[in-house]
């Protein structure tokens, strides 16, 4: 019992929670889950957005937001199209050109965000905006059309692009997983961790105990949109093209598997692996009415409603949280 005490208390329950509740959900709806787990869509499609989660989901916990990574995504699959494929340029160069581009407008957001008293939603809604222009504009410049063809060698499929599991599960799977790792371990066994959860606690706080709030700032914005172009990268090279709408849907996606996951809005208050269980439990919704005789316009209704709970919840064991430690002092 008081095992189950302990995990209500951490900041992945309301994601553990809400896996559970929909896969309840699904089982009621008359899917099998086995024919479930065993499809490749919501798989693939939670690498997708989770890869950009893990540093969202690290930038909300210390108290920013950053909704700009919803053009990241096609700008880092236009760049590498555009350099590797209109151009004709070795795709290494189309694959730092993209992570480039990243750590650009990461860098915009990051110093504009500590520099100016502009709000973080204000910021990353203006460079999502100016970031489409640049990419269609710049595409139709470069190249006449808003869909560049892209032949990536066969060692850049097989890093970025390949299908693997008899050509259904993406490669970007087995980034997804990597990812995570490096993100759990930088969160929660390293000193950087604790500063994120300072700055979004009391920035004014963390800043007077030494933290470098600025510098810290700066990195999460530069990791989000660099992991948003990464994805975009991974795409071109897997569909041999990149549209400059592509991944554009993702944003609000992402940012509720985020939620879903257990951070909270105000920041302070997350973990990397209910991040990556959001990121799961987002998918199942997503794509697993599919596998019902639901209308799948009603998916937009279920997911409203999963975003509402899980609100809730987090709240719910933040104070679990709080109170338990509250009592040990």
């Amino acid at each position: 019992m008081e095992n189950f005490a302990v995990l209500l208390r951490r900041p992945a329950a309301a994601s553990i929670v809400s896996l559970i509740g929909v896969l309840v959900f699904y089982v009621f709806a008359g899917v099998e889950l086995d024919k479930l787990f065993g499809a490749a869509s919501w798989v693939n499609y939670a690498a997708r957005i989770g890869i950009v989660a893990l540093p969202v989901g690290l930038l909300m916990i210390s108290g920013e937001i950053d909704i700009s990574i919803g053009a990241m995504i096609p700008a880092g699959a236009m760049t590498t199209a555009i350099i590797s494929g209109h151009y004709d340029l070795p795709i290494v160069f189309g694959i730092l050109g993209a992570l480039a581009i990243g750590v650009l407008v990461g860098s915009i957001n990051g110093i504009l965000a500590v520099r100016t008293s502009v709000p973080p939603l204000i910021i990353t809604l203006a460079t999502l905006v100016a970031m489409q222009g640049v990419v269609l504009a710049g595409s139709r410049l470069l190249t006449g059309s808003a869909s560049v063809p892209l032949n990536a060698p066969d060692w850049a499929k097989t890093i970025f692009g390949n299908l693997m599991f008899g050509g259904s599960h993406q490669v970007i799977i087995v980034w997804w997983v990597i990812l995570a790792v490096i993100f759990w371990f930088f969160m929660h066994h390293t000193k950087y961790g604790n500063w994120i959860y300072a700055i979004g606690g009391d920035k004014e706080s963390a800043r007077n105990a030494g933290i470098p709030v600025n510098g810290m700032t700066i990195l999460l914005y530069i990791m989000t949109a660099t992991a948003a172009s990464f994805v975009g990268m991974c795409h071109s090279i897997l569909f041999n093209s990149a549209q400059v709408s592509g991944g554009m849907n993702d944003i609000f996606n992402i940012i509720v598997s985020v939620v879903v996951g257990g951070v909270l809005l105000t920041g302070g208050f997350g973990s990397v692996a209910g991040i990556f269980v959001g990121a799961l439990t987002f998918a199942i919704v997503n794509k697993g009415i599919d596998f019902t005789a639901i209308d799948r316009n009603w998916s937009n209704l279920i997911i409203g409603i999963m975003l509402l709970l899980a609100v809730g919840m987090n709240e719910k064991f933040r104070k679990l949280a709080l109170s338990h430690v509250s009592k040990k002092k």
